[in-house]
């Protein structure tokens, strides 16, 4: 395969869920789409999807299909608010939550599959520190570390942090607060797990900014809309345009790692001979 255009792969993740990680993961898809960047959305919560329920979509398949062979991972992608193209997954599917680490590895490894043009693939995790977040988590470029102030919050996230840090040798995390009630919120909340970390990880923590929280992320769900467009105005609104901003900036990766990556073969310079890993159940 000769060298395309290489994907900049953001995991929007946490150490627990209802920290809003979704809302955050479509909103910024939704800004970044605004700036010209094509953009790919993957509902990585394998056995409770919310992304399609979130946008009022209504998927005829799903990773499920996929990891059962029903079909290919370009049959189930659909068109979502300013043409982001999105991944859905199962909703109350017990098994997609237990999947084996080749089915997980043939999911990733099925995105050089896609031929269509990708600048940023965002995934929206699953909450926790199980095999699936560890997993999507490992194959991104960037981890996007979604707190917000409650003690299990902070807690779960450091844990998570120290999981990825000292079992698989993580060093660098993005920082984001969400639902801050004050600007002074999002940096000491930032620091306190700054601290934390300085003192027990040998770990690199960037403070990417805060979203306020905002009644019309309230409504924006009730009407199942990206409050981006919704409430183009709003605080939050606003915070996530000036969150796009900086991710935008961000260097495009430009070598492979060595390792399995969603998009991994696109930064390949040499000729090679495709392996796809088998994900039939």
């Amino acid at each position: 395969m000769s060298r395309i255009h290489p994907v900049q792969v953001i995991a929007v993740t946490g150490g627990k869920g209802g920290v809003g990680k979704t809302n955050i993961a479509v909103n910024l898809s939704v800004a970044l789409a605004e700036r010209g960047r094509q953009v790919m959305l993957l509902d990585a919560d394998l056995g409770l999807a919310n992304v399609d329920v979130l946008l009022g979509l209504a998927p005829s398949k799903n990773l499920a299909d996929v990891i059962k062979g029903r079909c290919e991972l370009r049959d189930v992608v659909l068109q979502g608010p300013r043409g982001i193209s999105i991944v859905p997954a199962a909703s109350g599917c017990q098994s997609m939550s237990h999947l084996a680490p080749a089915q997980y590895a043939g999911i990733i490894q099925a995105f050089n599959d896609i031929d269509e043009k990708v600048d940023v693939l965002i995934i929206d995790t699953a909450g926790g520190i199980g095999s699936s977040v560890i997993n999507c988590i490992r194959a991104s470029r960037e981890v996007l570390m979604i707190v917000c102030d409650e003690p299990t919050s902070v807690t779960n996230t450091y844990a998570l942090i120290k999981i990825l840090s000292q079992s698989y040798g993580m060093n660098r995390f993005r920082i984001l607060v969400n639902m801050t009630q004050t600007p002074q919120e999002g940096p000491k909340l930032f620091a306190r797990l700054l601290r934390a970390t300085n003192l027990f990880l040998d770990v690199s923590l960037q403070y990417l900014g805060s979203v306020p929280y905002d009644e019309c992320m309230r409504k924006a769900v009730k009407k199942q809309c990206a409050v981006y467009d919704a409430f183009p105005r709003s605080k939050c609104s606003l915070a996530f345009k000036a969150l796009a901003q900086k991710i935008d900036s961000w260097p495009s990766p430009e070598n492979p790692r060595g390792q399995l990556e969603f998009f991994g073969e696109r930064l390949l310079t040499t000729p090679m001979r495709r392996v796809s890993a088998n994900i039939v159940a």
